[in-house]
């Protein structure tokens, strides 16, 4: 600017004659380098300057400010000041293992980004609250920690520098204005497809002492580019997001609208991040994705690519997917790729469990035989009411076509009780169902209307909350019932389990999960290496151990055995 305003002193003669001398040559001697340096290009003057997406995604200036702030207030901050320089990170993870998976890959980016994390959230410079909005339970214990933690800011020293809070995931996505507007501590707050734009965001926010927010869904980004990092680093187990998104549209759901349409990532990615997992220790890896066992990688064409259709019985709302890499043939490169690392998937839809899915579970004894197969209700017309696709008769008969090819399987459900005008026949539909199938794990719930769903916009959730309560006991009743059936089956059996950790009543018991994902508790002591191991290799157990278990005790949440010796997936299937 000197030098320009240098060079229309010089082609100004009046002025020019009332310098002295020295100034005159000093000035000629300038305005002579100004003219032989290269000239700047428009492309060169635009590159070095902010682009579109530094002036996206920040909170309007009120209307109330003088000129003179909001030119003060420009969302632009040049790239060096995105890195967090030490700041501490402390996180606050709810509901599912894809947000797990999701703090995974937040921590991976904020970590390339100079941010470290803090295990004790008195010493965090931001905290991060990654969040669910599937049931209204989740986000009322989500709005009280809120005000826990407003109080902590207002209370936190100047000396400390700004504590930044920030609200990830799906609540994120649903409840944005609100928790601006009804919460004025929260900073900033991302939806689960822009948590590659955190470090701004957070630039931005301690910047400029406002909030900033990014919730635009995506139909592409599945942070396949992203390495994680393991939030617990001495776990033996881990997971690994395959796909993201739901195209299924149940009418009480919540998570197309938070997570958007589906997309998978390519094959190659995820067999590589498996692999690097196997290489760290890890000895179980879970595949995820809201709708994990429709995953199609489309990213290249390919000779084997095929058309797969639902299973017999079942329909869906969109369109069958065309061509790609189906969920079948990615199981099968894993298991291959990492034979000695068991491989758990979560969570799938029933219409998705074609047989060629069935005989890989079957072929592979690294693949665990345990299926989660949601039900959500036993009756046809509530199915019908949740859009679900598929009958009781046709949901049974998958069952049955499952245990033919996996005996052993061990199954788990999802149930609802308490639906939209769910009368008491039809849920005595739902609990007879439980009954009949029998799992071993189920997850059961009272419904919770959420905004945005179809149920929303077209029932009433006229259902009596006491009447839910009783709905809930029941349905609790009949799969205990049927899990402790289940379970003593295993009484006397040999279990190969992975060792995950101490028992939580006593330091002399570990605990593990066997193939079919029941938990056994064992007590802690000195193993051989091997059915016929020596005493002289014997050793204390450690974690992510496959040890053999006679079990010889059984509840409807837990076995229990006596562990006899250490091994591995390869030694145990080969001696049954």
């Amino acid at each position: 600017m000197r030098l320009q305003r240098a060079l229309a002193a010089y082609e100004n003669v009046n002025v020019m004659r009332l310098l002295p001398k020295t100034i005159k040559r000093a000035l000629s001697s300038s305005v002579k380098a100004v003219k032989s340096a290269p000239r700047e290009t428009f492309v060169e003057r635009v590159s070095a300057g902010p682009g579109l997406k530094e002036f996206l995604n920040v909170k309007a200036v009120s209307k109330f400010k003088t000129a003179a702030q909001e030119e003060e207030i420009i969302p632009y901050l040049p790239l060096d000041s995105y890195n967090g320089k030490g700041r501490r990170v402390f996180f606050e993870v709810y509901g599912c293992q894809m947000n797990t998976n999701d703090t995974e890959v937040v921590l991976s980016i904020l970590t390339a980004n100079g941010y470290v994390k803090c295990d004790d959230i008195k010493q965090a410079d931001v905290i991060m609250i990654v969040t669910c909005a599937v049931r209204e339970g989740a986000e009322t214990k989500i709005w009280n920690r809120l005000n826990h933690l407003k109080a902590m800011k207002e209370k936190r020293s100047s000396k400390k520098g700004p504590l930044q809070i920030t609200v990830l995931g799906c609540m994120a996505e649903r409840l944005k204005q609100r928790l601006l507007e009804k919460e004025k501590c929260v900073d900033v707050v991302a939806g689960p497809d822009s948590y590659k734009d955190l470090p701004r965001l957070l630039a931005i926010s301690r910047h400029y002492q406002q909030s900033a927010i990014n919730v635009l869904l995506s139909l592409d980004e599945t942070y396949a580019d992203v390495m994680p990092v393991r939030l617990n680093s001495e776990s033996p187990t881990a997971f690994v997001s395959i796909m993201r998104g739901c195209d299924n549209m149940c009418t009480y759901c919540i998570v197309p609208f938070t997570r958007g349409r589906e997309r998978s990532r390519d094959l190659e990615s995820i067999k590589q991040e498996v692999i690097a997992l196997r290489e760290n220790g890890i000895k179980e890896v879970t595949l995820l994705g809201q709708n994990v066992n429709s995953y199609r990688d489309t990213s290249k064409e390919t000779a084997t690519a095929e058309n797969v259709s639902t299973v017999p019985g079942f329909k869906t709302v969109y369109k069958p997917k065309i061509g790609g890499l189906p969920f079948s043939t990615l199981l099968q490169e894993v298991a291959k790729a990492v034979p000695d690392v068991r491989i758990r998937f979560t969570s799938p839809h029933p219409k998705d469990f074609s047989e060629d899915v069935l005989r890989v579970i079957r072929d592979y004894p690294n693949v665990c035989k345990n299926l989660h197969l949601p039900a959500q209700s036993g009756s046809n017309t509530v199915l019908e009411r949740m859009r679900r696709g598929y009958t009781r008769e046709a949901y049974l008969e998958l069952v049955d076509t499952i245990r033919l090819y996996l005996p052993n399987v061990g199954l788990s459900s999802d149930f609802i009780c308490g639906f939209c005008g769910e009368t008491d026949h039809e849920f005595q539909d739902t609990v007879t169902l439980i009954e009949q199938v029998q799992y071993n794990v189920a997850f059961l719930f009272a419904y919770s209307m959420r905004e945005k769903t179809t149920a929303y916009r077209k029932y009433k959730d006229d259902v009596p909350q006491e009447v839910k309560s009783q709905r809930l006991q029941r349905m609790v009743k009949a799969f205990r019932d049927g899990a402790t059936e289940l379970h003593r089956q295993y009484e006397g059996r040999k279990e190969l389990i992975l060792i995950e950790g101490k028992s939580k009543r006593s330091d002399d018991f570990v605990f593990g999960r066997n193939d079919a994902n029941i938990k056994v508790i064992v007590p802690f002591q000195t193993l051989p290496k091997g059915k016929n191991g020596t005493t002289s290799s014997k050793r204390h157990i450690e974690l992510g151990d496959f040890v053999v278990a006679k079990i010889l005790e059984s509840n409807s949440q837990v076995l229990k055995g006596e562990p006899l010796y250490l091994s591995s997936i390869e030694d145990f299937y080969s001696n049954v």
